[in-house]
């Protein structure tokens, strides 16, 4: 199997965070694994909000949060086992990532 990328924290670039979160699917996949605080199982996200995402999609959705520093990924037998990185992330740009997911809450609250 072909090793997963996880950036450093030196690595991480505010453009790459910003591209995973302009999906609001993505947004709701990190929100919900970084308010939960656990690790959680992709499949857990074959459905977000009142949709069903195929697997191809789920997959590209977590390496584009993976390959940003959102996230953490670890093989666990067919299971990919995810953890926010957002302590992380928050010490190399303070208040960046709570920022956009305060965004989309009130974005989601007005409709």
């Amino acid at each position: 199997m072909r090793p997963l990328l996880h950036p450093s924290v030196e690595d991480l670039r505010p453009e790459a965070i910003l591209h995973a979160l302009s999906d609001p699917v993505r947004a709701e996949i990190f929100a919900q694994i970084a308010g939960q605080g656990c690790v959680q199982n992709c499949s857990t996200f074959s459905h977000v909000g009142d949709r069903d995402i195929p697997k191809s999609s789920l997959s590209q959705h977590f390496k584009v949060l993976r390959e940003s520093g959102l996230i953490r990924s670890e093989r666990q037998g067919v299971e990919m086992r995810n953890t926010s990185r957002c302590g992380e992330v928050d010490e190399r740009f303070p208040g960046l990532v709570a920022a956009i997911l305060n965004a989309y809450s009130c974005d989601a609250a007005l409709k």
